[in-house]
């Protein structure tokens, strides 16, 4: 139904009003959409975080939003499943069959559409982040996921099964801890010492989706059996893939090592930060590093100490044409990049209201389990939302990511 014409005319004071009483974020997205006014007026929710409320089943799930500073009400996303990423909207969802069975599904909280993927047949508890196109659909989109210490699997549309890479030869006690969807089908892997991969994802194009025939059983183990059987012969359908070493996807002959990517005292602290995540802002590629331990004193193998703080967070940025090609940076020119489970996002913040221009936003820290923000001219981090109405201190909840919606 299309809105009505008077909307248009009311005052933007009244238009607030209205949408105070919108405490569904389905609702207040819909209200935005109703005509080119209340668009304008209305505040974004975006960024949000997506805050799970084990304490309250009936609220269960709420987002959080930095720039209206208040939260909305998700009844939509299913219990019992394990977010493992978020892009443009979607979340892909986790539910643990056995040890080595995982089924995995895209799901989009506010239209409650979901794409469900073929089963991911590893070792379920080494599964720990999934990335993938933004705004996919049945018939179009891909995906890449962390399944083990050194190895990385994907999928893509109409296949039956996950394709799972090689192993990946990394440094003794190296591990793959983050990846980072790019434009034209590339994954970016980052390990725990700071070593990138890049994998190029078959081009995309779209294709016939496998689903299941018949009625949807009503008990959950029926029909994730039929979902196994049904894909667990024949060739999995996937194109093929490669992975390269960043350097060498650059045209190098280098190889990664921590002493020559990196600059004192850098070189000696990588190996210290077990928090690691990789974003793209305006064009360059960074790495933020995190301290997540304690407050540590290191030797450094040039001589003398250096002092790493708990929750101390460097952001560094790539050069291809430098060496290291890994260099500290003070500044993002304007922007702020959001990590975590989500696809690393960056967002130009200067002068926007609610926003910190130069910062970090990022969750957890010194226990707990809220959004945070690094401010890096001074070095420090505060929590990002202070006082939000549905957020409070203490209280049985798990923050699960960075929600961003298309606008």
């Amino acid at each position: 139904m299309p809105p009505c014409p008077a909307c248009k005319d009311l005052p933007p004071e009244l238009v607030c009003r209205i949408a105070d009483g919108l405490d569904d974020l389905k609702g207040y997205v819909s209200a935005r959409g109703a005509c080119p006014t209340w668009h304008h007026t209305l505040v974004p929710p975006s960024p949000s975080l997506l805050i799970n409320h084990s304490d309250d089943p009936a609220k269960r799930c709420t987002a959080a939003a930095i720039k209206p500073r208040r939260s909305f009400n998700l009844t939509t996303i299913p219990s019992v499943r394990t977010c493992l990423g978020c892009c443009s909207g979607w979340l892909s969802l986790s539910v643990h069959i056995d040890d080595v069975r995982s089924l995995l599904s895209l799901f989009h909280p506010i239209t409650a559409a979901e794409i469900l993927l073929p089963p991911l047949v590893y070792d379920s508890r080494l599964v720990s982040k999934i990335v993938f196109s933004p705004n996919p659909a049945t018939d179009d989109f891909m995906a890449a996921v962390i399944c083990d210490i050194d190895r990385v699997a994907y999928i893509t549309v109409g296949a039956r099964r996950w394709s799972v890479l090689d192993p990946i030869h990394l440094t003794v006690g190296d591990q793959f801890v983050d990846l980072l969807y790019h434009e034209n089908g590339r994954v970016y892997c980052l390990t725990w010492f700071g070593d990138v991969h890049v994998l190029f994802l078959p081009q995309r194009r779209r294709r016939e989706p496998i689903i299941l025939e018949g009625e949807t059983s009503i008990y959950p183990a029926v029909h994730n059996r039929k979902i196994i059987q049904m894909h667990g012969t024949g060739p999995d359908l996937n194109a093929p893939a490669t992975i390269k070493a960043l350097l060498s996807s650059r045209g190098s002959k280098l190889f990664f090592d921590a002493a020559t990517s990196f600059a004192p005292p850098y070189n000696t602290i990588s190996t210290f930060t077990s928090v690691k995540n990789l974003v793209f802002c305006n064009g360059n590629l960074y790495q933020i590093w995190r301290n997540a331990s304690c407050t540590v004193t290191l030797q450094l193998q040039e001589g003398g100490r250096c002092r790493i703080e708990h929750d101390e967070i460097f952001v560094l940025r790539y050069d291809p044409h430098r060496r290291p090609c890994w260099d500290i940076v003070y500044d993002l020119r304007g922007y702020s990049v959001f990590i975590g489970r989500n696809n690393s996002v960056s967002i130009y913040a200067e002068g926007v209201p609610g926003l910190k221009a130069n910062c970090v936003y990022w969750i957890g820290g010194r226990g707990r389990d809220q959004g945070m923000v690094f401010d890096m001219k001074t070095g420090k981090s505060t929590p990002c939302i202070p006082l939000v109405d549905g957020v409070l201190p203490g209280s049985l909840q798990s923050t699960i990511c960075w929600y961003f919606l298309s606008d």
